[in-house]
């Protein structure tokens, strides 16, 4: 019986009869195969019995039935030409070159066999967790548990209770506020903000997806970060759903980190800060591109997710706290409580291998790294906010990437790099821990997480 490649839910068709002289001289061919082989072993002997049975030409002693060449059968041959027919001889040919293909194919597969047939299955020991590393490690990658790092192992339970899509927002009320509420310098701050997230959230998907996770030698830690990169991917969802509802021009929007400067320098730092993660040439057991990992990491958790996205978001919250956009700014609390995991997990790894590989982050780099970070951060927010918006200001948002960056800084056990940052906005870090219920009839979303808000330090 065959399948209908038509219809595959169909019953099967019956199968194709064969042509009466094959069926009556098959078991002549075979004899004469075995005859001819007889010193070949049985399994080469039986393989080219199968693939070796010719289809146009049938041997017998000392007779060949030759099938009658047609012009249809030259026209369907890529090779041929009408008048190129096909000929005993050539069959003889291409049978001859099959036979011998079959013949080497089925003894390497039967001297394959044989040699598996002697091998003897030795039972592994059970996985030491303590041979678990970060990086680096002997452990037995595709085991799960017993866990070395069951911190990594909650992260991910967490994450999976922050589930959310950008589908369970109400965007309705900021379709009316953009077309009609929003001055021109909020309309200026809402659209740079979701020009510069929309780059930065796929950047930072393939960061993790394409160069850091494949680094983790402990399945906890890269299980973690499968759910991180689902979540980069969700974020740039959000953005574009934010983009599509309200109707901005997507190719405007999109390209605006090529055409303004203010945003493509905090692109092209990351870049190049992140590069030492992307090289698919760096090699973790040399010191020198450890401590480049290492710093590309830190640059990554605590600048890139840790102050320049927990700090990218606070415009759009300004406006939220004025009643305006506040679909948008749900959007924002969804992902930036996202962020806060990303960016406290990075971090906690970062230090387990500072821990593990006797390693500490160097001073000079790390100082270099934020006052880079910095002096981009104060650009981009004189070019977002070239004049205040009610309740926010260029000082203020520079202001609070000064504090958040103390407080990472902390977090990695590093000295601060700006002391005596104030902290701007006092109410940012409560959109992170929102624990709140939603009136059914507003918006779907009825809590964000079960449980405590989060602890920064």
């Amino acid at each position: 019986m065959m399948l209908n490649w038509d219809n595959p839910l169909a019953a099967p068709i019956p199968s194709v009869q064969s042509r009466p002289e094959l069926r009556s001289h098959k078991s002549v061919t075979n004899d004469a195969a075995s005859k001819k082989d007889v010193h070949r072993g049985s399994a080469v002997v039986e393989v080219e019995q199968e693939v070796s049975e010719p289809c146009s030409e049938y041997r017998t002693t000392g007779k060949t039935f030759d099938k009658p060449a047609t012009y249809e059968d030259s026209t369907n041959d890529a090779e041929s030409s009408p008048q190129h027919l096909t000929t005993p001889a050539t069959q003889e040919a291409d049978s001859t070159a099959k036979t011998s293909t079959a013949t080497v194919r089925a003894g390497e597969s039967a001297h394959r066999c044989e040699w598996e047939g002697k091998q003897t299955f030795t039972p592994m020991k059970p996985v030491n967790p303590e041979d678990k590393r970060v990086i680096n490690g002997m452990g037995d990658i595709n085991q799960l548990a017993p866990f070395k790092y069951p911190w990594a192992w909650e992260f991910f339970i967490n994450a999976n209770k922050n589930h959310w899509t950008p589908l369970d927002i109400n965007m309705a009320q900021d379709v009316h506020d953009y077309h009609h509420s929003l001055k021109p310098e909020e309309l200026h701050v809402y659209e740079n903000v979701l020009a510069y997230l929309t780059t930065a959230d796929i950047l930072a998907m393939r960061n993790i997806g394409l160069a850091v996770m494949e680094k983790m030698t402990a399945p906890e830690l890269q299980i973690y970060q499968a759910r991180q990169v689902y979540e980069e991917s969700l974020h740039t969802w959000t953005y574009q759903h934010c983009i599509e509802t309200i109707g901005l021009d997507q190719s405007e929007i999109y390209n605006r980190y090529r055409v303004v400067p203010e945003i493509n320098r905090k692109i092209q730092i990351s870049n190049r800060r992140l590069d030492a993660a992307m090289r698919s040439d760096i090699n973790l057991h040399h010191q020198d591109d450890l401590q480049e990992f290492i710093l590309s990491y830190a640059f990554f958790a605590g600048v890139f997710e840790g102050s320049w996205f927990y700090n990218g978001f606070s415009p759009i919250f300004a406006l939220q706290r004025r009643g305006l956009m506040k679909g948008t700014a749900e959007q924002l609390q969804y992902i930036m409580r996202d962020e806060v995991l990303h960016a406290s997990f990075g971090i906690r790894v970062v230090k387990q291998i500072l821990q593990e590989e006797n390693l500490k982050l160097d001073p000079q780099a790390m100082r270099d790294m934020w006052d880079e970070a910095e002096a981009a951060e104060a650009d981009y927010a004189k070019f977002l906010l070239p004049q205040p918006i009610l309740g926010y200001s260029a000082q203020d948002h520079h202001e609070q990437f000064r504090f958040i960056a103390n407080r990472r800084a902390r977090q990695l056990g590093a000295e601060e790099p700006f002391p005596g940052a104030r902290n701007a906005l006092p109410w940012l870090d409560e959109q992170s821990n929102m624990r709140k219920e939603k009136n059914f009839f507003e918006t779907r979303v009825t809590e964000y997480q079960t449980g405590g808000a989060l602890k920064w330090d």
